[in-house]
């Protein structure tokens, strides 16, 4: 039986009359203040709960509202589903009308999935909804089945990363409205692609938060990176756990998206008997099994800590995937040689082996950059619940001039991350651009309206790279510029997306690729001085030998197996803009490889 959480926020009953509900648990009086179409102040009555409700006839969409406190304070909703005048301006009632036309969409399961990551602003000169619709067909021909959209509550001003949401229910009012999300879902659904959000659990957003003069939505036990900790486990949490809890179903439900990935879940503190991430988990899969759709739930993760993704059978939270900085982080160290910073961790070709062979680079080892041991072995969980990448929106745009891959290395070497991240057996993620590579960078942007918090966020993003000896000023978050420099070129195709679009469909079809079990991948780890990644990879009878020389000289791999191997793919052949193959095309024992720099080789084990 699926858990009933008590409705917050505003909606339009099938009657048309208007139903408004806010926890204020400690206040003496809450009325809903009316702006327009016609001002009004209306009382409301609190039950047991401390949920503050009122009902009223002939509710229209687009009347605003806020909610009057104590006779003297007026706020917006904590749970407004839209802002159409930003967070500081009243909230809007909207109407749910739209008609859905995915009836036949059942969702994919992790393991069939090739994500792209999306920031609404920044991937089309349309920096809106609609802007993402226009390139479904295009995204559904290089083979993508999965797009995650970077986070869309409403945010201070008109250009975020998101990160900076205040108001979890309310669909950012510069990139659509309402039905225009669900316009972009519904259009995804007919084209075979999946929907990701990006969701905010862990801090509300510093401009615009006026959470606490309702309640106690915050707790002094914890602190996170990014101010007050969400109160998931202190006195009166219920309804705070319950609040996010119905967003999520709200945007898996309401709007027919098929999954969210919840940003840094390290920093949802809660310390109950059964954590949020569980209570949430179960009434996702609650919501899947009734509604006959497949929802999934993302983690990410500054911990090598599979609890998260585990079963709560075996002591886990259930949800079902992780993503991992790891591999980014151990392939970068490869490929760029960096060593400043968090990259200090990684040494290169045998950090990178063991992210493929364990998901987790850090196992329990001691780190130098944490200064302790760190993670675990993620047994019995199979690869494709980690998703990989070697680029996204944290690891490029962390940087202090956002720079890319393509902006950083030469095509061969872009080509090689390209192969270490679509044969991996763990659940692939493009970063948006990276398959023709975007050279121009994604940095950090902001607009906030207070100029206190503007200046902060400046500062706060110089102090930001001490740790790295980048050279060059610091690009200003609150520049229009900024943001204007981050904005997608979309150049006319060339060979890079071919090769993207070639590595993704063979990924799809050979059986050893979609197999993801752990016991049917073997890693050679590598010795010191070998530049030569070696992986099999089995399926049914499908046997592959994967190749990959992570230097920028030709190397050699001496193949000492009593099979013979055929060559299926070499990226360095001139259809790929590739210097030329030097590898043979059929390879008995104790033949010697040549490999071209920075190349990768698929052979079939007969």
């Amino acid at each position: 039986m699926r858990t009933v959480y008590t409705f917050t926020g505003s909606t339009i009953l099938e009657n048309g009359t208007g139903l408004f509900s806010v926890w204020a648990p400690f206040r003496e009086s809450v009325s809903l203040l009316v702006k327009t179409p016609e001002p009004a102040a209306i009382p409301m009555q609190k039950n047991e709960e401390g949920y503050w409700q009122v009902s009223i006839p002939d509710a229209a969409p687009g009347m605003t509202y806020n909610y009057l406190l104590d006779g003297h304070m007026e706020r917006p909703d904590p749970a407004s589903r839209y802002q159409p005048a930003g967070v500081h301006g009243p909230s809007a009632l909207i109407a749910n009308n739209f008609k859905w036309s995915d009836e036949g969409w059942k969702g994919l399961d992790l393991n069939e999935m090739i994500i792209y990551e999306i920031h609404t602003g920044t991937f089309t000169p349309l920096q809106n909804f609609k802007g993402i619709i226009s390139k479904l067909n295009y995204l559904r021909s290089l083979g993508i089945n999965a797009i995650e959209i970077m986070p869309i509550a409403q945010f201070p001003g008109h250009r975020n990363w998101g990160y900076d949401g205040v108001y979890p229910y309310a669909v950012h009012n510069s990139y659509g409205t309402v039905n225009e999300l669900k316009a972009l879902v519904n259009a995804a659904h007919q084209y075979g692609i999946a929907v990701i959000l990006d969701v905010v659990y862990n801090h509300l957003g510093p401009e615009g938060a006026y959470f606490a003069d309702f309640g106690p939505w915050y707790t002094d036990k914890y602190r996170t990176p990014w101010g007050a900790a969400i109160n998931f486990d202190d006195a009166h949490a219920d309804a705070v756990r319950a609040y996010f809890i119905r967003n999520a179903l709200m945007w898996l439900e309401e709007y027919h998206i098929d999954g969210l990935r919840l940003d840094a879940v390290h920093a949802i503190w809660d310390s109950s008997a059964k954590h949020f991430t569980e209570e949430l988990a179960e009434a996702v899969n609650s919501l899947s099994h009734a509604t006959g759709r497949k929802k999934i739930l993302l983690a990410e993760i500054d911990f090598n800590n599979p609890r998260y993704i585990t079963a709560p059978e075996k002591g886990g939270y259930g949800m079902h995937g992780q993503w991992v900085d790891e591999f980014h982080h151990a392939l970068h160290v490869v490929l760029t040689k960096e060593k400043e910073g968090y990259y200090e961790d990684f040494d290169g070709l045998p950090s990178l082996a063991k992210a493929w062979r364990d998901s987790y680079v850090y196992t329990g080892q001691y780190s130098p950059h944490r200064k302790r041991k760190f993670g675990v072995v993620p047994h019995d969980l199979s690869y494709d619940k980690f998703i990989v990448f070697t680029q996204n929106h944290d690891q490029v745009g962390n940087r202090m001039l956002g720079d890319r891959l393509a902006a950083q290395l030469p095509l061969e070497a872009n080509k090689l991350a390209a192969a270490m991240l679509l044969l991996s057996p763990h659940t692939p993620m493009l970063f948006m651009g990276e398959e023709y590579g975007e050279t121009r960078p994604f940095l950090y942007f902001t607009s906030h309206g207070d100029e206190e918090l503007s200046r902060a966020v400046s500062e706060g993003r110089r102090n930001e790279f001490k740790a790295f000896s980048w050279a060059g000023d610091v690009p200003d978050p609150q520049m229009d510029k900024t943001y204007e420099q981050s904005m997608l070129s979309w150049p006319a195709p060339g060979p890079l997306l071919e090769y993207y679009r070639y590595l993704i469909a063979l990924r799809k079809t050979r059986r050893a690729l979609l197999n993801t079990e752990r016991d049917n991948i073997w890693v050679n780890m590598p010795q010191p001085g070998d530049v030569i990644l070696s992986v099999e990879r089995a399926g049914n009878d499908d046997r592959l030998l994967l190749l990959f020389n992570c230097s920028d000289q030709q190397a050699v791999f001496v193949h000492n197996r009593p099979h013979l191997l055929h060559k299926k793919f070499d990226s360095s052949v001139a259809i790929w803009q590739g210097p030329g193959p030097t590898a043979p095309d059929e390879v008995a024992e104790g033949t010697a490889i040549k490999l071209q720099p920075y190349s990768a080789i698929i052979y079939e084990i007969v």
